[in-house]
């Protein structure tokens, strides 16, 4: 059985009863799962009022209240991954093994916000007279408002539920329309760990309609978002208009460097690998790769190969290793980079096609001899395609690669000291991965520089934006 959605406002589930509704589609199928309830203006003036009240007392929480609660919410989440995971595929579209695997690491997510939220320490600062005493305290900032995206559903949303409410703050929080069973999964799992009554809260709805209610209300005091620099510089504008904290967490266009003394074999099986997981719907997905030209051939060769193995279908399937795009409209999108990317003359070497099939199905392709100029070298592409070129010199390796705007994360495959040490200090991106993938762990910060957001997540900076410091002089 598919999640039965609602809203979940004030400790309570609310279906249909008269509100709109919209489809639920699945994206291999196109078969409709469920009808998904839209909140009113009424339903998210409730929401903000149920917040407001819950946080006069839950701002007062005992730490250890609240990573008792975190800690159930991993236990259980654990105890249904396979249930979640499977309506997370139905929805979202991502192989099963994907969703399993998402739903296990967000399970880790919550442990860690169990533990930090009891380490968030004040500090006494030694005054210059004996009769006084000079404290820095650590306080919950108030009534969330959190916007979380369709790729990756329950961990973009349980990252800010679980860091909001650990700091001792109330959170209203907006998932994806699109792919709504696994926010749906955390309300339950919440509701079932004893949370109070307002300190969650989920509503769905018009995105633009909902964001601008919630970021002009008064009651909201912190804006967290996770999705594109267009939509996000748009919300970060009318929340600096109101003077409103901000996390984002924004899109990306990771450059991979792949240098001639890297281990080309393996670098190519792990990219092309990662390339495709969620069919490339990653923020953090390898998208511009440069390859030093006396390995080029080889390198593409190798991960030409490893794509061409690549089994795509229904996410359910046990052998699928890649599943559909979660939207019909990335399809043309796809189309869009793939032509201009021949009309610029680079070759096409696999794929660039939709599959001649029912559902939202685009084959892993790979475009080689591409142009710096080009929409695919210069858009984040959000799908199974991977842009390839040369370089020759390091510098020019390195000026490329910090030539967007963006910088969330970046790739470097090499096995001289040197050049990883370069890597690590020359490029402008938020995170770096030297050999490895090795982002978006609990216990790491996760987050970019430049367009690609404001703030982190995850380590021991979760709490930073959730928390607002005061400083106490008494004599």
């Amino acid at each position: 059985m598919y999640e039965k959605l609602a809203l979940y406002i004030d400790g309570e589930f609310l279906d249909g009863d008269g509100r709109v509704t919209q489809d639920v589609t699945n994206p291999a199928t196109l078969e409709v799962l469920g009808q998904l309830p839209h909140a009113s203006g009424a339903d998210i003036d409730r929401a903000l009022a149920a917040a407001q009240r819950a946080f006069q007392t839950w701002r007062h929480s005992s730490p250890m209240l609240r990573s008792e609660i975190l800690r159930k919410v991993a236990a259980y989440s654990r105890r249904d991954a396979e249930a979640i995971a499977r309506n997370l595929t139905l929805d979202q579209g991502k192989p099963l093994a994907e969703s399993t695997s998402e739903i296990i690491t967000c399970a880790d997510h919550a442990d860690w916000h169990a533990e930090e939220c009891r380490r968030i320490y004040g500090r006494i600062v030694p005054s210059r007279h004996p009769a006084i005493r000079q404290m820095v305290l650590r306080e919950p900032v108030g009534v969330c408002a959190a916007f979380t995206p369709w790729n990756f559903p329950y961990n973009q949303a349980i990252r800010k539920v679980c860091a909001a409410i650990g700091a001792g703050c109330t959170i209203i929080l907006k998932g994806p329309e699109d792919a709504p069973s696994a926010v749906m999964a955390i309300a339950r799992r919440f509701h079932e760990a004893g949370l109070p009554p307002g300190v969650l809260n989920i509503v769905w709805g018009v995105p633009s309609e909902v964001s601008d209610h919630l970021i002009r209300s008064p009651i909201v005091r912190k804006i967290s978002f996770t999705g594109s620099v267009p939509v996000g510089k748009q919300l970060a504008a009318l929340a600096g208009a109101h003077m409103k904290r901000i996390s984002m967490e924004l899109g990306g266009h990771s450059p991979v460097l792949v240098f001639n003394d890297a281990d080309i074999e393996r670098a190519a099986h792990q990219l092309a690998r990662f390339k495709v997981r969620n069919a490339g719907q990653v923020c953090i997905s390898p998208t511009r790769f440069y390859v030093q030209d006396d390995v080029y051939d080889r390198f593409l060769k190798t991960f030409v190969a490893e794509l061409e193995d690549i089994k795509v279908g229904d996410g359910l399937a046990p052998d699928t290793e890649m599943g559909p795009l979660a939207h019909e409209r990335r399809l043309s999108a796809m189309a869009r980079f793939v032509e201009d990317a021949r009309t610029r003359g680079a070759r096409v070497l696999l794929g660039g096609e939709r599959l001649d099939r029912i559902g939202n199905f685009y084959a892993p392709t790979v475009v080689s001899d591409i142009p710096d100029d080009s929409l695919l070298m210069t858009e984040e592409p959000f799908g199974p395609i991977a842009p390839i070129s040369r370089f020759t010199d390091p510098d020019d390796a390195f000026q490329r690669a910090n030539s967007l705007p963006f910088g969330l994360a970046a790739y470097v495959y090499t096995n001289t000291l040197q050049t990883a040490h370069r890597a690590a200090n020359e490029l402008e991106a938020g995170m770096v991965n030297i050999n490895h993938f090795g982002s978006a762990l609990p216990e790491t910060p996760f987050g970019g520089v430049k367009d690609s957001g404001v703030g982190s997540e995850g380590g021991s900076e979760t709490f930073d934006g959730y928390l607002v410091t005061k400083f106490v002089t008494q004599r």
